[in-house]
């Protein structure tokens, strides 16, 4: 009896180690802590841990080491050219690594966030929207001629856009092309637009890669800013690249290169 309760009790101690082991594959184990750490990889991704998961993992784990031991046994680890890919993914790994830990140490914090928000507001303060109008057509004597009879009243801008106007888009609608900032235009449109006053329409037809422009701007306001909340993901993501690219480049400069 007391032999029995001997053996009972090293079983008992020898359990969890063996329990460590989900599987082997020809002698070789696959413990619990890396199926684990597989899964947590996954979960992270957006996969849900569950028994099934873990099956999938499981099998998963086993086929990539049932592979890996025959590409050793054929030796090809030993080959320069998958000697310099595993190399490479080691390098990667370590980079991500690095990117990940400098960031959990440097993080983004809402006051960051908020700084860099006011800060750009700020600089964009002085900028403009204009409600514009236009209309364009292909050739310049065509522009002045509607110019000319708009100036002169013997048609309005409306009726000239709908009548006229080869942008399908604005044309039907007298030529309106809403609220925008002169940014959104190609350049000599932009520059058009950003010298006429409210209500103004331009004495002479600009050209564009489109053809000739009539343009009347009937409005002017600030440009509306977004709020935080619409903008902080991006602001965010914005902020993560610059400060990775800065951590960056100080590595660089402190390296000693040859």
């Amino acid at each position: 009896m007391k032999r029995l309760a001997v053996l009972a009790a090293a079983c008992a101690i020898a359990l969890p180690v063996y329990a460590q082991n989900v599987a082997t594959v020809n002698g070789q184990p696959i413990t619990q802590k890396s199926l684990d750490q597989f899964v947590a990889l996954l979960v992270e991704q957006g996969a849900q841990d569950t028994p099934e998961l873990r099956t999938q993992v499981k099998q998963e784990m086993v086929n990539r080491l049932v592979a890996v031991q025959a590409a050793e046994k054929a030796g090809l680890d030993k080959q320069a050219a998958v000697k310099q890919e595993i190399e490479l993914a080691r390098q990667g790994i370590l980079v991500r690594a690095l990117m990940a830990d400098y960031l959990k140490k440097n993080s983004i914090t809402d006051a960051k966030i908020q700084a860099e928000y006011d800060k750009i507001k700020a600089s964009q303060a002085d900028k403009q929207e204009y409600k514009v109008r236009h209309i364009l057509v292909k050739e310049q004597k065509a522009a002045e001629d509607i110019t000319a009879a708009i100036k002169s009243k013997k048609v309005t801008f409306d009726a000239a856009a709908k009548k006229d106007s080869i942008d399908p888009g604005s044309g039907k609608n007298g030529g309106d092309l809403g609220w925008a900032p002169s940014s959104n235009y190609v350049p000599e449109f932009a520059q058009a637009v950003e010298g006429l006053k409210k209500g103004q329409m331009t004495d002479k037809p600009v050209q564009s890669q489109f053809g000739w422009h009539i343009i009347q701007v009937d409005d002017t306001r600030a440009a509306k800013f977004p709020e935080l909340a619409e903008v902080k993901p991006q602001l965010e993501e914005m902020m993560r690249q610059q400060q990775l690219a800065e951590f960056q480049d100080k590595l660089i400069k402190d390296a000693k290169i040859q």
